[in-house]
């Protein structure tokens, strides 16, 4: 009985050796006597050759198309034209289901891949993207061990707004008005007072009508939340994260980033410590760029991708305007009109990848911004809790998952970093 193996376990140190695979077509092509099938798995490509004399299996070769499910014993072969350098002299040709027309062809358009994004997971280079960000979350939990975090699980559903009330899915709980999480950082902060620096990865939804290239309404969000740690210590954390994601992503899925990324001078370059400016000289940078922007506004897509042009690795804008910031965020106490807040910006046009801050810990102060911010203190009272019973300075923050592996993969969107993306005019599959 010959052992099942993967395309990727076949090496022409094999030459010879009988071996059985299981996969889809992905591509086929007839040279007079031969049928070349390249078979793909989750973990690559092959080549299979069929000649004439291996009748029933050069038929049932000849009569399969793309994306048909196989299985397929033969003899290892090593040859240098092959596209892994090795090949398969095929053998037998089980057929599993026959696919006669698949309905993605090469000229297909995105809105068309959207549509039928469940056939387009197909595809190896969408595999690649899907690959790496496997990876980068693999690493993040690597260092997070490594570093004493612990990971929680808060819930998803809730009832008040972490980034303002506009953004919030609605839903009915029963007899009461519910919401569909913006960020789990409210319930990180409550378990610092047990387990001192706590993660969570879970999905976010913000009911946004942006149309842009990093935004989405549903994506995955990890995010930390620590004891004891001001903004500064916060930033350190960041930056250590991050860069040991990218390159032990680098590491471990180089061939799947060179699918979509040629150059990797970024990712090389990020490593601690990251390029530090203040919003204050971000706005002087922009203006001598002839940006019209002034002092107190945000910065939006087009102002970080034109700030991101002056850095070649991740880099940290702080001390933003407490006005654009959210409520949570604790006031400079060395010049109240900005906030303890800094963002993690991409380059290479990719802009914010980091949202973070550290925490207000005052129960009087924070009372006030909810109140400034026009709602409802009632609706925080177990929030406003954790300033009555034991308050510590403390910082967190939330990295965007999908925006951090459309910058490692040079992708035009963030929605080819997810498996079926949601935006505001896509809900389907």
């Amino acid at each position: 009985m010959i052992d099942k193996v993967y395309c990727v376990d076949v090496k022409p140190e094999m030459e010879g050796k009988k071996v059985k695979l299981a996969g889809w077509v992905y591509r086929k092509r007839e040279v007079g006597k031969k049928v070349f099938i390249v078979l793909r798995d989750s973990s690559g490509i092959i080549q299979i050759i069929f000649r004439k004399e291996d009748g029933d299996a050069y038929q049932k070769a000849k009569s399969t198309g793309i994306e048909s499910s196989v299985v397929v014993e033969g003899t290892v072969k090593a040859d240098p034209r092959a596209p892994t350098g090795v090949e398969i002299q095929g053998e037998r040709l089980e057929i599993i289901q026959n696919v006669e027309f698949f309905p993605i062809t090469k000229d297909a358009s995105d809105e068309f891949l959207l549509d039928v994004r469940h056939l387009h997971l197909h595809s190896p280079k969408v595999a690649a993207v899907m690959k790496v960000k496997a990876t980068l979350m693999q690493a993040a939990r690597e260092w997070l061990l490594q570093d004493g975090w612990y990971e929680v699980f808060p819930p998803i559903l809730v009832t008040g707004a972490v980034e303002g009330g506009s953004t919030l899915f609605k839903l009915k709980y029963f007899d009461r008005q519910a919401y569909l999480s913006q960020s789990a950082q409210l319930y990180l902060e409550a378990a610092i007072f047990g387990l001192e620096k706590v993660w969570s990865l879970t999905p976010s939804f913000r009911a946004e009508k942006s149309r842009t290239r990093r935004h989405l309404t549903e994506f995955w969000h990890l995010e930390l939340e620590a004891a004891w740690m001001d903004l500064w210590d916060i930033l350190k954390v960041e930056e250590e994260l991050v860069s040991y994601m990218v390159q032990r992503t680098l590491e471990l899925r180089r061939g799947d980033i060179e699918t979509f990324r040629k150059d990797f001078t970024t990712l090389r370059k990020t490593v601690p410590p990251f390029p530090r400016i203040s919003y204050d000289e971000a706005i002087d940078i922009l203006q001598s760029k002839g940006v019209e922007i002034e002092w107190g506004e945000d910065m939006g897509a087009d102002e970080e991708r034109i700030l991101t042009q002056e850095f070649e690795s991740p880099f940290f804008v702080y001390g933003y305007p407490k006005h654009i910031k959210a409520f949570y965020m604790k006031e400079d106490p060395e010049d109240p009109r900005k906030a303890l807040a800094a963002d993690m910006l991409a380059p290479e046009g990719y802009g914010e990848v980091i949202g973070g801050s550290q925490r207000e810990d005052s129960y009087e102060k924070l009372v006030q911004r909810i109140l400034d911010e026009g709602m409802d203190p009632k609706d925080y009272e177990w929030y406003l809790d954790l300033r009555k019973y034991g308050s510590v300075p403390h910082s967190g923050f939330g990295l965007g998952l999908e925006r951090l592996v459309a910058w490692v993969m040079n992708l035009d969107h963030v929605r080819w970093a997810t498996l079926f993306p949601r935006t505001p005019s896509r809900l389907y599959p």
